[in-house]
C-alpha cells in the first residue's frame, strides 16, 4: 500500500507557509502522497466544520508541485458540479503536467445546499451533473478536439491540450459512501474513496462495486480510501469508522484494508470539528506517530 496525507488547506492560523510545511513534513516523514480538500463558496454551514480561510485545491496543488517535489498530488475530492467540466480537465491536466510525480482527480457530488445555491448549481441534481461531467472530463482527457453533447453542457470543437502525462490515465477517485458513490466508482473511476466507514461497510461494499464494474465491462476500481485517524485509549464500538480507536486496533485496521486489496490509503488528521484541532505541530506529531508505530511508508507495509 502507499499512504498519504490530506493537507489542511483552511482555518486559524492556515497561511502560505503552513501550507508548504505540511507538503514537506509529509515527505519528510516518507509519505507518498498529498490530497487537498474543495470548497468554492464558504457558506455558513461550511464554516463550521472548514472555517476559513479556505485555499482553493488547485491553486494549493500548483503551488506544492513547484515547491515540494517528491509528492503525488491529488484533491479529496473535488465537487465536480462546482466548475465546467473543460475547467475541471484541463487544471487536473495541467497540474499532471507540471507535477513529475503526478496528480489524482478525487470526484464527488459534495453535501452543502447553501454553497450549491450560492453557486447558483441545482443540489437536487448533483448526482447527475456529476457523472455527466465526470465523463465529459474523460473525453477531454482522451478527445482533441473534443466534441461532447449531454442534458447540463455541450460544446464541440474544442482544443484540450496538454493531454495528461499520467500512464494509462489520470485516475479518478470516486468519493462517498452510498450505494449511488459506489456505482459511479465502478462506471466512472479508477478507484473508490469512502471516508470514515466501518471496515464492515467496506468490505460489503467491494462485491458490489465489481458486479457494477461487470456490468458495464470495465475493471473494478482499486480500493483506496481515506481514514480519519482518532487515536484514543480506550477500545471502540464495531461501528466506529475505520481509524478511530487504539493504536493497536488502527495499526489491525490498515493491515485488513491492505487485506481487501487497498492499494493507497489517505490518512487525514483533521477531527471536523474546528474546536478539537490542535496545531500544526499536534498534526506533524500525528503523523509522526502513526509512521513511527503503525505504517512504514518507505515498505508500503504496516508495522
Amino acid at each position: 500500500m502507499k499512504f498519504g496525507v490530506n493537507i489542511l488547506n483552511f482555518g486559524v492560523g492556515t497561511t502560505p507557509a503552513s501550507l508548504l510545511q505540511q507538503a514537506v513534513d509529509a515527505r519528510e516523514l516518507g509519505y507518498s502522497f498529498a490530497m487537498i480538500s474543495d470548497h468554492i463558496a464558504v457558506t455558513p454551514d461550511v464554516h463550521e466544520t472548514y472555517p476559513a480561510p479556505f485555499y482553493d485545491q488547485f491553486v494549493l496543488a500548483a503551488h506544492i508541485a513547484g515547491r515540494v517535489p517528491g509528492l503525488v498530488l491529488g484533491t479529496t475530492v473535488t465537487v465536480i458540479p462546482y466548475r465546467h467540466p473543460l475547467q475541471t480537465a484541463r487544471l487536473a491536466a495541467n497540474i499532471d503536467n507540471l507535477n513529475a510525480d503526478g496528480f489524482i482527480l478525487g470526484a464527488g457530488i459534495g453535501w452543502s445546499r447553501a454553497e450549491y445555491e450560492a453557486l447558483g448549481v441545482p443540489f437536487a441534481e448533483r448526482g447527475r451533473i456529476t457523472d455527466e461531467y465526470l465523463a465529459a472530463i474523460r473525453a477531454a482527457w482522451t478527445e482533441d478536439p473534443t466534441t461532447f453533447r449531454g442534458d447540463h453542457v455541450s460544446y464541440q470543437g474544442v482544443r484540450t491540450a496538454p493531454a495528461p502525462a499520467s500512464a494509462p490515465c489520470l485516475p479518478v477517485w470516486v468519493g462517498g459512501n452510498s450505494a449511488a458513490a459506489q456505482r459511479r466508482a465502478a462506471r466512472l473511476g479508477e478507484g473508490w474513496h469512502p471516508y470514515r466507514l466501518p471496515l464492515d461497510a467496506i468490505r460489503a461494499g467491494l462485491p458490489v462495486i465489481t458486479e457494477e464494474a461487470e456490468q458495464v465491462r470495465r475493471p473494478a476500481p482499486t480500493l483506496v480510501p481515506r481514514l480519519q485517524i482518532r487515536v484514543t485509549d480506550a477500545l471502540l464500538g464495531s461501528e466506529r469508522p475505520a481509524g478511530h480507536g487504539t493504536i493497536d486496533r488502527i495499526r489491525a485496521d490498515l493491515a485488513e484494508l491492505g487485506e481487501l486489496g487497498a492499494t493507497h490509503v489517505l490518512l487525514d488528521v483533521n477531527p471536523d470539528t474546528p474546536a478539537e484541532r490542535g496545531t500544526a505541530g499536534d498534526d506533524r506529531r500525528l503523523l509522526e506517530l502513526l509512521v513511527n508505530k503503525v505504517v512504514d511508508p518507505v515498505t508500503g507495509g504496516v508495522r
